[in-house]
């Protein structure tokens, strides 16, 4: 199964609404930036990364695929994931300008394509692939009705809305006031009651002192974990606040390495670990996350569930993962799409990872 071709795209998907806000970030739309692998024996294998739908720097993504790596592989055997993995984040040249950011998301598409073929060539879903289903369903959590830019009232609605619907699960976004904050997740909660699990998430904003008093007025409202409270890469920081407070500190999706897991891992900084294969070097790296975290006995909810197509496979095939975020705003971009029904996702049944656009999403959207 040599590789003959690879070749780079861009497309950038309306989100929910005309556009959404958390504590650091405004969207109107989501970018899917990925690669396409073509094989001598027809087959084409599919994998992408998420951005904020930022062209200027979409194309660099686009252009590390066409210039940096694609050299690299073509003429080589798409079943050789593990050593393709390896060639690509020990080359020399590439190490040298960069090991995290536009490399690491590059790779990620590569190396998700590069799962995606394999698959499609064994016939199976990308879930069988990895090992075979290790649970019977994935619970899935609503973030997608719990952004700062939506009114106080609106909010609350949405949750209402979303556990009539069978989710089981909401996370809303923080980091505005703390004041502002504590008002809606106390609302939130009297709306859905004390079986439905409520996660909260920062986005990085906030500094230690703040995140310290969110958490003391958050206790009462049974929060199931703080998500990105701090900065993303300070260990030390989240280490002091989860000594500090009984809500769970979760993290991970600006976590670029195994290695940058490891140290949050090592000082006992992280409750719940968030890998993302569109953020690290796809799921090669990613489940020797997944590994790790096993390994400390620490729960999996991997980022973006069906903005990230591969972890609805992860989330069936690893005994790490527990839970999975829906947001639906690329899900049916794609021939496999995410499906939550009856708050759980569906388990993907054609082969692949599901991450084949469809031909309506390649004319709509691409760039």
């Amino acid at each position: 199964m040599k590789i003959t071709r690879i070749e780079p795209f861009i497309l950038h998907v309306p989100v929910t609404g005309s556009q959404i806000a958390d504590s650091t970030h405004t969207i109107t739309h989501w970018g899917v930036v990925g690669a396409r692998v073509d094989t001598d024996d027809g087959l084409s294998g599919y994998g992408f990364t998420g951005t904020h739908a930022h062209l200027p720097g979409d194309r660099l993504i686009t252009a590390c695929i066409a210039d940096c790596y694609a050299p690299l592989l073509v003429g080589e055997d798409a079943r050789d994931v593990q050593r393709l993995w390896t060639k690509i984040a020990r080359d020399p040249a590439m190490q040298w300008i960069g090991r995290a950011g536009i490399t690491s998301l590059a790779h990620a598409a590569i190396d998700v394509a590069l799962w995606d073929l394999n698959a499609k060539a064994a016939g199976v879903p990308l879930w069988k692939l990895l090992g075979g289903q290790v649970r019977e369903t994935v619970r899935a959590y609503n973030t997608d009705i719990g952004w700062l830019s939506i009114a106080d009232d609106k909010l609350v609605d949405g949750a209402r809305r979303a556990v009539q619907q069978g989710f089981t699960g909401i996370k809303i976004k923080v980091g505005s006031t703390v004041e502002r904050d504590l008002r809606r997740l106390e609302a939130v909660r009297k709306a859905v009651g004390p079986e439905i699990t409520v996660a909260v998430d920062g986005n990085g904003k906030w500094d230690l002192a703040s995140c310290l008093r969110f958490c003391r007025g958050a206790e009462p409202f049974d929060v199931y974990w703080f998500e990105e409270p701090l900065w993303h890469d300070d260990v030390k920081g989240h280490a002091a606040l989860a000594r500090a407070t009984r809500i769970p500190v979760a993290l991970g999706e600006q976590l670029y390495t195994v290695d940058a897991f490891s140290e949050f891992f090592h000082q006992g900084a992280i409750h719940w670990v968030q890998p993302d294969v569109t953020r690290m070097a796809g799921v090669t790296e990613v489940l020797r996350v997944c590994d790790a975290a096993l390994a400390y006995r620490l729960p999996v909810a991997p980022h973006a569930g069906d903005m990230s197509q591969v972890h609805v496979h992860l989330s069936y095939a690893h005994p790490a993962c527990a839970v999975l975020e829906y947001i639906p705003w690329i899900k049916d971009c794609f021939t496999d799409p995410a499906e939550v029904v009856d708050g759980s996702f569906r388990l993907p049944t054609e082969p692949g990872a599901g991450t084949t656009p469809t031909e309506k999403a390649w004319a709509a959207y691409r760039k």
